[in-house]
């Protein structure tokens, strides 16, 4: 489970929209709206992002895929050692001489 956020989205939606729409310089803006300007210089980064505007980082939707891929792949990869243990485990069961039983 994600931590909680730190700053409404709300604040982060005006923010951005500020820095954006004014061009005024971020550490301002963050400073007038009690932002740390780090982190007003990722939002306003990836909201760049979103909007197609840079191509040195992922948009959120791609961002949300990729997780999701990971995740998908991770559990795929165990689903595979499970199998692979799987048939190690009938193989020898394979190879055993069989013994009748005696009446």
């Amino acid at each position: 489970m994600p931590a909680p956020r730190k700053y409404p989205d709300e604040l982060r939606e005006r923010a951005i929209r500020e820095v954006r729409t004014t061009g005024r310089p971020v550490a301002h803006v963050a400073k007038d709206l009690g932002i740390h300007k780090e982190a007003l210089r990722g939002w306003v980064r990836q909201a760049e992002a979103d909007a197609g505007e840079r191509d040195d980082r992922l948009s959120t939707a791609e961002l949300d895929e990729l997780k999701q891929l990971r995740k998908e792949n991770a559990e795929l990869r165990r689903a595979n050692e499970i199998l692979k243990a799987a048939s190690v485990f009938f193989a020898q069961e394979i190879d055993r001489p069989r013994t009748r039983p005696s009446r």
